[in-house]
């Protein structure tokens, strides 16, 4: 049965009705809030209570905070289509986010709680992830999909890692490397299955011809390659045999995704924005193998992962699963191709910035804005939604 029908019993506030509609939401405002806090931090402006340098906060809260918060909310949604069963929600879905809430205080204020309470708040929001999702997966028999769980039991990891390297070592590289591995390979098996599909089910129906290739062995060498060369650049960041690896893997990321028909989907910007988004993961591997082998900043290759990948795929899934679940056309409106606008400048000028250092700081801003205003955007323009009951289905 349908998501409307599992969740008629359901009689507390629409926020908390499914896991999309308060981790969407509030993963948003974070985005925008902590890069309005990073600006004024680079620049020496501003100087929080956190045990963290300003970069380790910057990178944490990004890899640990904010996309925790979407991939949570995807996941909460995405299980009880996967398995059957009832999502979270009401009570229980509340306490992830007080506990996500909690995780962000507590690393901001590290240095007045100490970084040992700060990493045992921030870390426990993850750890209740993965266990109420295998919980969720193991009852539904959906074997398959524990892989994905796995990968968000790999970016708990890094989180802990994150905390005991900074606090150690003072800073946090290795984790911080880690945290970028596990975004990109999660986008790489995600992103590998919605954008084909949705591709092909928006073909189908709106532009017979030429569909997306199915997944096929290539697929799984291109993901395997890519998962071994992310850790080969995890522990080896530069050097000529990471360089040719993430090159190798850049273009297979191409041909991977050229695979899926992304050039017909012009007409449909909930689609093609799915397919702008994955060209940043192979965009990045090739500008980190340039980084590794010294030829560019190491720090191109990770923003276009970072702001390009991670960001317009954030808000491509944000966007239409909120349009899909509250019960509305599965249609890109004027605002919401802004919102796709303003995260696609992000990315580029963020990338601008770093190959371009005379006009870092003039593109910092302009990035850091157009950031600002994808997710401050989404939150205006979806919070509404969000935040009201669903509308009846449209097949009932």
């Amino acid at each position: 049965m349908n998501a409307v029908t599992r969740l008629k019993a359901y009689r507390g506030p629409a926020l908390l009705s499914y896991g999309f509609r308060p981790f969407f939401l509030f993963g948003a405002l974070y985005a925008a809030l902590a890069v309005l806090a990073w600006l004024p931090m680079f620049n020496g402006r501003l100087a929080l209570w956190t045990s963290f340098g300003a970069l380790d906060w910057h990178a944490h809260e990004m890899l640990y905070g904010f996309l925790p918060a979407v991939i949570t909310g995807f996941l909460l949604t995405a299980i009880p289509n996967w398995t059957g069963r009832l999502p979270i929600q009401g009570q229980p879905l509340f306490v992830l986010v007080l506990l996500w809430l909690a995780g962000r205080v507590a690393v901001t204020f590290s240095a007045e709680i100490g970084w040992l309470a700060a990493m045992l708040i921030d870390v426990s929001f993850l750890a209740l992830v993965v266990a109420a999702t295998t919980r969720e997966i193991i009852a539904g028999s959906n074997w398959r999909n524990l892989k994905v769980v796995g990968m968000v039991a790999l970016l708990l990891a890094g989180n802990i890692a994150f905390h005991l390297e900074a606090h150690l070592r003072g800073t946090a590289e290795y984790s911080t490397r880690i945290g970028i591995a596990v975004t990109v390979m999660l986008i790489s098996l995600i992103g590998g299955r919605i954008v084909p599909s949705f591709t092909r089910n928006w073909l189908v129906r709106e532009n017979p011809g030429r569909l997306p290739v199915p997944f096929a062995r290539f697929d799984g060498v291109v993901v395997l390659f890519s998962a071994a060369t992310l850790v080969l650049w995890c522990a080896l960041p530069s050097g000529r045999l990471t360089a040719a690896a993430l090159a190798i893997a850049g273009v297979l990321q191409i041909v991977r995704l050229g695979r899926w028909a992304g050039d017909r989907t012009g007409r449909d910007r909930l689609v093609l924005i799915l397919h702008v988004g994955y060209l940043f993961v192979p965009v990045g591997f090739l500008l980190a193998g340039a980084g590794a082998a010294d030829f560019i900043t190491a720090d191109a290759g990770i923003h276009a992962w970072m702001v390009g990948a991670g960001g317009v795929m954030t808000l491509a899934v944000m966007t239409r699963a909120s349009l899909g679940h509250t019960g509305r056309a599965l249609v890109a409106s004027p605002a919401t191709q802004a919102i796709y606008l303003a995260i696609v400048l992000a990315a580029l000028v963020r990338i601008g910035a770093l190959l371009a250092p005379a006009e870092n700081l003039r593109l910092l801003d302009i990035a850091a804005l157009a950031w600002c205003a994808a997710f401050f955007g989404f939150a205006v323009a979806f919070g509404p939604l969000l935040l009201r009951a669903q509308r009846p289905s449209r097949s009932h």
